[in-house]
């Protein structure tokens, strides 16, 4: 059966998803959780949600799917452990460390690999069904057909994205927010970068191409292709950070789809509650110029009419569909919105009315026009209706029961409820009735009286012997019932773990450190072969997404978890940024799969790195190989989407080329062959100064994105300077350089 997995932010989004039909919950602790501004739960209430939902048969997913430094790794350790004495049933992480110790340590709580990690084809899936997992959750980029095709030979469980907002970048493969504003992504603090307003600018011409929301994506939404997703094992709906009326509304309508019973009424009932506009998302094919919406990045609502008329003291608006006193409405006027709550509605004759099917008129302050348009952004009864399902039972359980009940004997019950049986047996000795003895019906009446529990009354058996059992004996025999199941439930849900393995050590002799480059054309490569680079990274690399690997000779610069299980066989390779790696059990992990050196993340700063160096010595009695990239725009996304093609530039990016611009600076693009894009920092990152002060790492990589020919000259010669002692003086520009995290610990 598929699942239908629903987020929740709090106890209240939680009881609004499990009252409107969901299968199971995803939630975040209030570390580790990629929603660091989510209300989250603590272990108290994350106590509460687990026994909430296991009495319904709804599994709990926490999210740690964050990236997790050196010093937090024990902490993450030991929330791992509370979970599994809580009875989660599954942990999502994005982080090798994270992943390897739920799959070392735990039997019944499983790992679930989550779409942070990047994982878009079969390479990537097999090799964590291989590593342990039990659940990947695909990259929302990846069309059905292929998620269809993983899964039929991976046979492996798999889980995808179908409605609510989507990440402009791979997931996990942005550092937008990270490398402009210290609050990342990989941590669950992202301030939304792409959500903010951007001009293109053609630098080819020098013009402006306009200032809009380009790089903020549309809502997904894909109820419309419900039979396509039922071969799928999970559908996840996005939303921690939205109430519980959203949570409510977007369950109840993809619950309704599942089960057969949808209406195109209740469809467009999802417009009813947050969105962006609706997208149907790579997973079905949309066109890569309209995954966003540019002329806004917040609530849209729904269209609902247009000021008809401006009149001396209020305005005419003329309605498609109705509106409401209380409802809140959008009017959007020379692209600016005013925003108003319906306090007061009025008819033709100047009457005040509840509602309005076709003209309607309202006092406004602000200055409007004839034609701009009207939306909804909230429909006060509508929300009525949402917020009286939170916490209804979506459905009852059945409770039988058979009574015994004899005269000068015990009351015995025989009960049985949610797959478990439980006997009740009375302290007291019933009685012989003198007139009225205790019938079926009476003992129906009475163990009706289950509103307030999971149960309904089903099936029951009862031969009358002349036994009185009183009314308040058969509601003590009845709480008594439905506490003893609900212990039964929750006390079968298992908490194994395994017994500790010992390791086989991985460590390297420290070599005397060297440079590498990365380059993005075939001028920047022969400046670094003639600068007597040895080890370039050109066509040999593999990135994280979007791949066909086709066949490579040598060494490789592997992006992805899919290349590496590729390639591990055929070609030495080393690991690339895009892996995330921040800690020494991720390194280890990675070295086991045949990985040569690591690349470290953007993300870590000058202490972090020594601290994974201490602990893999410490772990290891030796030394881990590390890459460290140090000088270059870094990339700040890579996305499917074309935001060139969006603004009419498609093919003439070829022989221009483009920035997006904000109040910061600016942030070069590269629009690569397949149609990808990659948005790159403005700044350049340069701790050439630094790498006299910079210990254990073996390679010091520079990488070329738009620098010239003697512009790459020129870098390799300040670095090969600084690297040998020769070059004295700072290289740091600090009108066009950065250090990224280096000095600065990352949120």
């Amino acid at each position: 059966m598929t699942e239908l997995l629903a987020p929740a932010g709090n106890m209240e989004a939680l009881k609004a998803a499990i009252s409107n039909g969901c299968d199971a919950i995803y939630l975040g602790m209030q570390k580790f959780g990629a929603r660091a501004y989510s209300s989250n739960f603590d272990l108290e209430s994350l106590k509460e949600a687990v026994t909430y939902a296991h009495l319904r048969n709804v599994k709990i997913y926490v999210t740690m799917n964050t990236i997790v430094f050196e010093n937090e790794v024990e902490e993450m350790k030991a929330q791992m452990h509370e979970l599994n004495e809580i009875g989660v049933d599954g942990i999502i992480v994005q982080d090798l460390a994270a992943f390897d110790y739920i799959v070392k340590n735990f039997l019944d709580m499983e790992a679930h690999c989550s779409t942070q990690m990047g994982i878009d084809d079969l390479d990537g899936t097999l090799l964590f069904k291989e590593l342990g997992a039990k659940r990947v959750v695909l990259s929302r980029e990846v069309e059905i057909e292929k998620v269809k095709e993983i899964k039929r030979i991976a046979k492996i469980p798999l889980e995808i994205f179908v409605h609510g907002a989507l990440c402009v970048s791979y997931s996990g493969n942005c550092l937008m927010s990270g490398l402009i504003g210290y609050r990342s992504g990989n941590r669950g603090r992202c301030v939304g970068s792409c959500r903010k307003e951007y001009e293109l600018i053609d630098k080819t011409t020098d013009t402006s191409l306009g200032k809009n929301y380009i790089l903020s994506t549309k809502d997904l939404n894909t109820i419309d292709y419900i039979n396509d997703l039922k071969e799928i094992d999970s559908l996840k709906i996005e939303g921690r950070m939205k109430e519980p009326a959203y949570v409510a509304n977007v369950v109840s309508r993809y619950r309704m789809a599942l089960d057969n019973k949808i209406t195109e009424e209740d469809k467009e009932k999802l417009n009813k509650t947050f969105n962006r506009t609706f997208t149907k998302g790579y997973l079905f094919y949309e066109d890569t110029k309209d995954i966003t919406n540019i002329l806004r990045p917040n609530n849209c609502g729904y269209e609902i009419g247009e000021i008809s008329k401006v009149l001396k003291d209020m305005y005419e608006i003329t309605l498609t569909r109705t509106l409401n006193q209380n409802d809140i409405i959008r009017i959007s006027h020379n692209n600016e919105d005013v925003n108003l709550t319906v306090v007061k509605l009025y008819d033709k004759d100047g009457n005040l009315i509840n509602k309005a099917d076709d003209i309607c008129y309202i006092k406004i302050k602000e200055k409007l026009s004839k034609g701009d348009s009207v939306y909804i952004s909230k429909d006060y009864f509508y929300y009525k209706v949402l917020e009286s399902s939170l916490e209804k039972e979506f459905k009852r359980f059945n409770l039988d029961i058979r009574v015994h009940a004899y005269p000068d004997s015990k009351l015995i019950i025989d009960a049985e409820g949610l797959g478990f049986n439980y006997l009740y047996e009375s302290e007291e000795i019933l009685g012989e009735a003198i007139n009225n003895p205790t019938t079926k019906d009476q003992i129906i009446k009475q163990f009706s009286r289950l509103n307030d529990t999971i149960f309904e009354l089903n099936h029951i058996e009862f031969e009358e012997c002349n036994a009185f059992i009183p009314a308040k004996q058969l509601n003590a025999a009845r709480r008594d019932i439905v506490q003893g199941l609900y212990e039964l439930k929750l006390n079968s849900k298992k908490k194994r773990t395994k017994p500790l393995e010992a390791k086989e050590k991985i460590s390297f002799t420290p070599k005397k450190p060297y440079l590498t480059a990365t380059v993005t054309t075939k001028e920047q490569y022969d400046a670094c072969m003639s600068c007597g680079i040895k080890e370039i990274y050109f066509e040999n690399v593999v990135r994280r997404n979007q791949n066909d690997y086709k066949e490579k000779e040598g060494q490789l610069l592997i992006g992805g978890y899919g290349g590496i299980y590729h390639y591990r066989e055929t070609n030495p390779f080393v690991t690339d940024y895009s892996l995330n790696v921040v800690n020494a059990t991720s390194c280890y992990e990675l070295y086991k799969l045949s990985t040569k050196r690591v690349t470290l993340s953007y993300e870590l700063n000058k202490r972090q790195i020594e601290d994974l160096i201490n602990a893999y010595y410490e772990e290891n009695d030796g030394y881990p190989a590390l890459e460290m990239i140090v000088y270059g725009k870094a990339p700040l996304l890579f996305t499917k989407y074309c935001p060139l093609k969006k603004m009419n530039q498609c093919g003439i990016c070829r022989t221009k080329t483009y920035e997006l611009k904000d109040e910061h600076g600016t942030f070069p693009i590269i629009a690569h062959d397949d149609c990808t894009t990659t948005i790159l920092n403005g700044k350049t990152l340069n701790l050439l100064d630094e790498l006299q002060n910079i210990k254990g790492i073996e390679a010091f990589r520079l990488n070329f994105t738009v620098e010239s020919k003697e512009e790459v000259v020129k870098t390799i010669n300040k670095a090969l300077g600084k690297l040998n002692g020769s070059m004295n003086n700072a290289v740091f520009n600090k009108e066009t350089d950065t250090r990224g995290h280096f000095n600065k610990e990352i949120l």
